[in-house]
């Protein structure tokens, strides 16, 4: 009888035990999934920036405070308190989207002689280095999102800093709803690039 007590105490145990991890299991299947947001490419630069088919630049990831080195999307409540949208992120981290978004917009120009990352082999000229200010959406009253990127050309070859700009865009918020606030962002963002992309080509 011992055997047989032991035996349903060791079975009970082991169903308890599955139950749990069933449980978990199931809590982890059912977790909620967020919005994901992507950024568009930039439509192609008009043909008054000039062309600088000789020259190769490369686009490093750009820098940012911790804040917006994420996939959250930030949203500023006041000058010293952000929090992040919910249940919305980008698609990736920020600075590498905008990365990618920069690298995309230099080659739909067709203005220069090659556009890349760090570790994809080109003979650079210059650096397009940035670093990511600011990429928020304010809500209330008068909602917008704001982008301000700054930008500088380095020399490859020397060094030098070649010039040098902060370009900023405000894009006001259709309506209310994550989708309008990132729809914001997207556009202001495009501005932006569109601006850095035409600076770049008349500079160098």
């Amino acid at each position: 009888m011992k055997s047989i007590v032991l035996t349903s105490k060791l079975s009970a145990s082991r169903i308890a035990l599955a139950s749990v991890i069933s449980l978990l299991l199931a809590g982890c299947g059912t977790k909620a999934s967020n919005d994901t947001f992507s950024l568009t490419s930039t439509p192609i630069i008009a043909s008054k920036t000039g062309v600088a088919k000789g020259r190769q630049i490369l686009v490093p990831e750009p820098t940012a405070l911790k804040a917006l080195d994420s996939e959250q999307v930030v949203v500023r409540l006041s000058n010293s308190e952000i929090q992040y949208l919910s249940n919305s992120q980008w698609s990736d981290k920020l600075p590498r989207l905008v990365q990618a978004k920069l690298v995309q917009a230099f080659e739909n120009t067709g203005k220069l002689g090659g556009v890349g990352k760090p570790g994809e082999g080109l003979a650079i000229d210059y650096q397009v280095q940035t670093s990511i200010r600011s990429f928020e959406v304010t809500t209330g009253a008068n909602s917008s999102g704001t982008v301000e990127i700054f930008a500088k050309l380095v020399n490859d070859r020397n060094g030098s800093v070649h010039a040098q700009q902060v370009f900023r865009a405000t894009v006001p918020v259709a309506a209310a709803g994550n989708a309008n606030y990132v729809q914001a962002l997207d556009q202001a963002f495009a501005q932006v690039t569109s601006d850095i992309v035409a600076w770049t080509l008349r500079s160098i």
